[in-house]
């Protein structure tokens, strides 16, 4: 439910062989899911999101080890049962080496052993760290945090090989700014009482990594600082969330020589990339202004400081797969004042989220022979189809948008591909080589394979094949370069029930609207509607139309811009726009689509519910959720994407078939006038 500026969270779910719901649900039929989950004492004008919601949500508070709990966690669940299945069953088969089965069952046996973890401490970054003790100069830093780049560590900035936004033919490198440890650089400078408290707690974490690093109490506490001091600096020099989602503003090309002697004279850009495998004639630089900033920070900043935070950064990665020492003070910052967790998850879960990150797909090619069958894919596939129909006949009435518009935006629809379930030809990961060393050594091993594997592209034809989300995912996303949408296995799951028992009222909000109509509509927000029918960055609008466009979508901005989920944080409009949009364009196209079949026709209840009162129902179902305080905050400075109360009750104040379905009436919070309400699509 993501665009490709990919975020996460939010199928067909066989029940198990015994018929025993997840975790959470209750004994549950297709009748029922909807009825259950209703808090009745809540009217459905004040707060739908709670009236439809209410009652599964108290009866099912956050677990201690979660930072949230809803819809995607109880399908997650259900999934970590199945692939721990996968994985000891490879452990038992004693696979032959270069198998599938042994690369997941090395990793498995070898992560889950937190024994031989303990005994390793942080040896499996001795060399990496000894690189970092023998940096005597600016130079030597940059040789080191360029050498760390292919495990994931992202000192200073970012460089990565991606689609030409401009040609979408070609993999070009793309070099932006980054090197931050928290989560946006708003966490740096927003004065909320709550996010000072995060920053003080953030220094207090980096000290205690360096205390168990050996370094004393002291020395720790003022290199903490030093390196906090760093990063604030990075931070001021970088771009804000809302300023990232504008493309064009993001693109800017120019030679490795060009970056070098106009915005940072002290990276030799083209030895550099040399030193990566890349030869470019020309780089993409997202935000230049960034490397004038970096370049005057790095000129300044004392040798040992650059030293302690590429330390930093490096454990600060691999933290979660080294030591039980080092895992509780991972968890310390990250899981309980970032995120609010009141304890660690188990292991063989944190051993399955790593292993999904690691070597997912390999996985993946196992999870859907099992789990995912050819009706599925197909009925799914076809209501692709029936959104795409619907949204052309949106376009068709659109009484702002110009003819000469209508053309290009029918043909980008058009030429929209769909992805479903899962890729039709694999990634090939037999070069990934898993051992029974050490945990963290995997991981290096597979974030190396993975930035060689990216490397690799550059300079040859882009594979529009391929899938940034494994099948076993909750979550979808569209892809402007390509002009997609990937829709894996898991995203269509309802818990606890088989698919072929779903009727098309429930489906069409969960799936069609939340889902297949959410990332259609990527295609044709703020940030997807700058990008052409073959994906390239290209203004196909006329100036009057994206300026109607324009003004229309600040209604939307100014609606989010009201909200104010923890007290002194509301949503940030701008940034979420691109959401908010697919949320509000996904809940029309979906229900247009809904109008067309049988049931919706017939208008017979189910469950007490008229067939439209159960699209919407099924729409609030599928953000079933609630966060802890510290994640909501966290969520709110650094995600594109609103609350999920919000992403119910946000765009369906705007939809008149809402207001009648449930008797909303004017002066209630879930009313909009027609005066008010977002009339774009």
């Amino acid at each position: 439910m993501s665009m490709a500026f990919i975020m996460t969270t939010a199928g067909n779910w066989k029940a198990t062989a015994e018929g025993v719901p997840p975790a959470g649900m209750g004994m549950i039929t297709d009748e029922t899911i909807l009825a259950t989950n209703l808090d009745p004492k809540v009217d459905p004008g004040q707060d739908f999101f709670t009236y439809a919601n209410g009652g599964w949500l108290a009866r099912n508070p956050i677990p201690a080890s979660e930072s949230g709990w809803g819809i995607g966690h109880l399908v997650d669940e259900d999934l970590y049962v199945k692939l721990r299945t996968i994985n000891e069953e490879a452990v038992k088969s004693h696979p032959a080496t270069g198998t599938d089965e042994q690369q997941i069952g090395d990793f498995w046996a070898t992560a889950i052993d937190e024994a031989k973890a303990d005994t390793q401490g942080l040896s499996p970054l001795q060399h990496e760290l000894a690189t970092i003790d023998g940096i005597t100069s600016l130079a030597d830093a940059l040789d080191v945090l360029f050498a760390l780049h292919p495990l994931g560590v992202e000192g200073f900035c970012d460089v990565s090989v991606n689609q030409d936004e401009k040609q979408s033919d070609v993999m070009s490198v793309h070099i932006s700014q980054g090197g931050l440890g928290l989560p946006d650089r708003d966490f740096y400078f927003n004065p909320e009482a709550g996010t000072a408290k995060v920053r003080k707690e953030y220094v207090a974490h980096l000290a205690r990594m360096l205390r168990l690093m050996g370094r004393p109490e002291k020395a720790a506490d003022e290199a903490a600082e030093a390196v906090m001091k760093f990063e604030t600096a990075l931070a001021k020099g970088s771009r804000k969330l809302a300023d990232l989602r504008d493309p064009e503003k993001n693109y800017h090309k120019m030679t490795p020589a060009k970056l070098t002697q106009a915005f940072s004279p002290l990276i030799a850009w083209e030895q550099r990339l040399a030193g990566l495998g890349l030869h470019p004639d020309q780089v993409i630089v997202g935000q230049p202004e960034f490397f004038t900033a970096l370049n005057r920070l790095l000129r300044k900043t004392p040798v040992p400081v650059l030293q302690d935070y590429l330390r930093l950064h490096l454990v600060e990665g691999y933290a979660p797969f080294l030591s039980q020492a080092w895992v509780d003070e991972d968890f310390a910052f990250t899981g309980k004042v970032l995120d609010g967790q009141e304890e660690q998850r188990p292991r063989w879960k944190r051993v399955l989220d790593a292993q999904g990150g690691a070597m997912g797909m390999v996985l993946g090619k196992v999870f859907v022979k099992e789990y995912f069958p050819p009706a599925a894919k197909q009925r799914y596939t076809d209501l692709v189809e029936a959104i795409r129909t619907a949204y052309g006949e949106r376009i068709d009435r659109l009484d702002w948008m110009s003819d000469a518009t209508k053309a290009r935006a029918r043909e980008k629809l058009a030429k929209v591909t769909a992805k479903v379930g899962y890729p039709n030809k694999w990634k090939d990961y037999s070069k990934l080589v898993v051992g029974t060393n050490s945990y963290a050594e995997n991981m290096m091993n597979a974030d190396r394979w993975e930035f060689n594997d990216m490397i690799s592209k550059f300079g040859k034809p882009v594979d529009r094949t391929e899938w940034e989300m494994t099948p076993q995912t909750y979550n979808a996303y569209y892809e402007p370069a390509n002009n997609e949408i990937v829709l894996p296995a898991a995203m269509f799951t309802v818990p606890g029930l088989r698919d072929a028992d779903l009727d098309d009222a429930l489906v069409y909000g969960y799936a069609a609207a939340s889902t297949i109509g959410h990332e259609i509509t990527h295609g044709f927000d703020d940030e997807g509607r700058q990008f052409d029918a073959s994906g390239n960055l290209k203004d196909w609008w006329t100036t009057e139309d994206a300026t109607r466009f324009k003004k229309r979508t600040d209604v939307l901005v100014a609606q989010f811009n009201a909200y104010e989920p923890l007290p002194g944080l509301h949503i940030n409009g701008p940034a979420s726009l691109g959401e908010n949009l697919a949320d509000y364009g996904g809940v029309l196209l979906g229900l247009d689509a809904f109008k067309k079949t049988e049931q919706y026709k017939k208008g017979e209840k189910i469950g007490g519910f008229t067939p439209i009162q159960r699209y919407f129902l099924g729409y609030a179902l599928s953000w079933l959720y609630q966060e802890r305080t510290e994640t909501l905050r966290t969520h709110l400075l650094s995600d594109v994407h609103s609350p999920a109360k919000w992403r119910v009750n946000g765009p369906l104040a705007n939809i008149p078939e809402f207001h009648q379905a449930f008797g909303i009436k004017p002066g209630q919070p879930m009313w909009r006038g027609p005066e008010k309400q977002v009339k774009v699509w």
